[in-house]
């Protein structure tokens, strides 16, 4: 009824505000994706009975790991590290550098290595086995049923995910709008991803374009479901996500079910219990796939997997332009400007690579990367905590040479293993 759904409703946002962190107390995380190949160039497998898979490298990674985040694999068996949640940049470089040495010593050991890309440069989804979990099955086979680009989003793509805690409400709505109006300036930054099936992408920016068509219901920008504003936007949020249908659900049994109720059906009915409430509400808020997605922290997912050694570098743009007051709100105030249509422009410019292409306001897009690479330098140095070194470098090069799907085809047109 309408009354239960405005319970629900305002018992999800009274849930999700619980999370917020003291100001002086706000953490960043870092979820960190690579594509794992073998010596002869094929990925390593999920799962063997013959050779090392990537199921026993995770338990071997879990097992060494010590209070420095944990493992997991994506559906086509992309190991993903979680950092634990930090302070600051440098205890978050100081983690992801002790990682890395941990996970390369663990890749030589078995004659593995990581392909530093966005998306596998050589491999259709049809040859990658998926891992077998009940709930990327179901979602595999509603992904191809949808007809997109689905399966190369399951098994294909790397990124980095960054998660920044909200101190209130007016705090977390800004953030979310911010971020998702400046996805194409990230997708333009850290766009690395220059291959697919062997051939250059020229100057398509295809992990980005993987994303967006991978399923309009529940992926791209929250712009594209309506969420223009940051005004109101956690209660449009909830509205959103609650009318989107479930991949899958759990049944009274406990066994994993393919799902076309909407979430707000599945929560709402008789089978969660009080207890399990924020459980659930968690599980069924990471069925949705936007580019920045709200749970008990904001979530920002527009980033290729950089190069070896700039993999903080997505986590420092975002840091300097979401948590300094000053700089956030000279971001905020230009966001606020924009009408509908430039944001559909800047979506646009975001599909591909062409630095001239008109965004927002009449202004090409590499104009618009250099402001908002500057102002988030700017609210860096203001942190004052010396975190501008971890994006300056990076932007340097690629405001010098292109982003590094760019310049990588200009190395070599083609990917050969």
């Amino acid at each position: 009824t309408p009354i239960e759904i405005l319970s629900l409703k305002s018992k999800i946002k009274d849930l999700i505000l619980s999370n917020a962190a003291v100001y002086n107390n706000r953490t960043i995380g870092v979820e960190e994706e690579s594509l794992v190949f073998q010596r002869d160039g094929k990925r390593i497998p999920v799962k063997s009975k013959t050779t090392f898979d990537a199921k026993t490298l995770i338990q071997n990674l879990n097992q060494k790991t010590k209070n420095n985040g944990f493992y997991t694999l994506e559906p086509g068996g992309q190991v993903e590290w979680s950092s634990p949640p930090l302070p600051d940049l440098n205890q978050l470089y100081q983690a992801m550098k002790k990682h890395q040495s941990m996970l390369e010593l663990e890749l030589s050991a078995s004659q593995l290595k990581i392909i530093y890309f966005g998306l596998d440069p050589m491999h259709d989804p049809k040859d990658i086995k998926l891992l077998d979990d009940r709930r990327y099955q179901i979602m595999d086979k509603k992904m191809g049923n949808i007809g997109g680009t689905g399966r190369w989003m399951m098994r294909n793509t790397a990124s980095i995910q960054v998660s920044i805690d909200f101190t209130d409400l007016r705090d977390l709505e800004e953030m979310v709008f911010v971020a998702d109006c400046l996805h194409p300036v990230a997708a333009y930054l850290f766009a690395n991803s220059p291959y697919k099936m062997g051939e250059g992408i020229k100057k398509v920016n295809i992990r980005n374009v993987v994303w967006h068509h991978t399923d309009k219901v529940r992926c791209r920008n929250l712009s594209y479901h309506d969420i223009t504003s940051s005004n109101g936007l956690l209660d449009k949020y909830i509205d959103f996500v609650l009318n989107v249908p479930a991949i899958f659900e759990i049944s009274k049994g406990n066994a994993m079910l393919s799902s076309k109720k909407k979430i707000a059906d599945l929560i709402s009915g008789d089978a969660w219990k009080e207890s399990l409430f924020q459980d659930q509400v968690l599980y069924l808020f990471r069925q949705i796939f936007t580019n920045v997605r709200i749970k008990n922290v904001v979530e920002i997912r527009g980033s290729d997997r950089p190069p070896r050694g700039f993999e903080i570098a997505p986590v420092a743009f975002w840091s300097g332009l979401l948590t300094e007051k000053k700089t956030r709100k000279k971001i905020f105030d230009i966001c606020s400007r924009w009408t509908a249509d430039d944001r559909d422009k800047f979506d646009s410019c975001s599909m591909g690579l062409d630095k001239n292409k008109i965004g927002p306001e009449g202004k090409t897009y590499i104009s618009w990367v250099k402001q908002i690479g500057e102002l988030s330098l700017q609210g860096l140095i203001n942190r004052t905590l010396g975190e501008e070194k971890y994006f300056e470098s990076f932007y340097d090069i690629i405001i010098k040479n292109g982003p590094y799907s760019i310049q990588e085809q200009k190395k070599s047109p083609t990917y050969s293993p």
